[in-house]
């Protein structure tokens, strides 16, 4: 029997976050668009063709496909999760112009060299060989076209005592991510109102006091609200597969994936990455 690129219990997992925080009331938030603009800083919207066709790969409630849409001709929305597809056509019904696929990354029903651009937040860190993942993804753009990815790091620039703090918590994720539903739902919610809030809101303080919250944990949400921080406790805690990569991984990855030009954006969240792929010569 072939093997897939898939962690089952990782896409059940996805499948009911986004079913409970379907992300439907988020939109037409400032800091929403705030979020997406932290992730997409390094995308070369200004190379895309008009009309162009691109993809999101692990699509999940379709809190980036709807503000990507609007600037695109078409978009795919692609997740291996039938109950997070099922979340995105609710909060997409809007888009005329986003077509949804049932998939995961190694079968996505997309010709190769097919795409203007395509993009995977969040979501390759969860498969069993991401690296394969990035290749499947690079397949199916065009010559010159990007592929802009997020991918968690492995705190390779922070201090000893952060990675030591954050080895602590994986430990704790592995045992949530074994409990049933409503156990990692109440848990989590827990974790996000006694944990993510109170030093979120530190980090704030230390902000407006003149000081840099960039080292302290948890900074990246000093200006998210509860909703999103009830999400991501979630996501950190009850998915059962993660992986972490340095910078020089996921760059290594990418190049082995065929891209060139890549770049990395210097600020949080880590790492986002663009890259594309290589341009056919021109005729002499």
């Amino acid at each position: 029997m072939e093997m897939r690129n898939i962690d089952e219990k990782t896409v059940s997992s996805f499948g009911l976050q986004w079913s409970t925080y379907n992300q439907n009331r988020l939109p037409g938030d400032e800091k929403t668009a705030q979020r997406f603009e932290e992730y997409f800083a390094i995308f070369p919207w200004d190379t895309l063709p008009d009309r162009a066709v691109g993809a999101d790969i692990g699509c999940g409630s379709g809190r980036w496909a709807v503000r990507v849409a609007p600037r695109v001709g078409t978009l795919h929305c692609i997740d291996a999760s039938e109950s997070a597809i099922l979340v995105a056509r609710q909060n997409l019904a809007g888009q005329r112009n986003c077509i949804f696929h049932h998939a995961s990354v190694d079968v996505i029903p997309l010709p190769p060299s097919s795409l203007d651009f395509c993009y995977s937040l969040g979501v390759l860190h969860h498969i069993p060989d991401t690296m394969a993942g990035i290749k499947a993804c690079v397949a199916l753009l065009k010559p010159g076209a990007p592929f802009l990815v997020y991918l968690y790091y492995a705190l390779d620039q922070r201090p000893w005592w952060y990675r030591g703090i954050w080895k602590g918590t994986d430990v704790v994720r592995r045992g949530i991510a074994r409990l049933p539903f409503w156990s990692k739902r109440a848990l989590t919610e827990v974790i996000a109102a006694t944990v993510y809030w109170p030093v979120a809101r530190l980090c704030a303080v230390v902000e407006r006091l003149g000081g840099s919250p960039d080292n302290l944990p948890l900074s990246w949400y000093r200006d998210k609200s509860l909703y999103i921080m009830r999400t991501n406790a979630f996501d950190r805690f009850a998915t059962p597969l993660e992986q972490r990569f340095s910078r020089a991984q996921i760059d290594a990855m990418m190049r082995k994936a065929g891209l060139e030009d890549i770049r990395f954006s210097e600020n949080l969240p880590f790492w986002c990455a663009v890259g594309r792929r290589p341009a056919l010569p021109q005729p002499a």
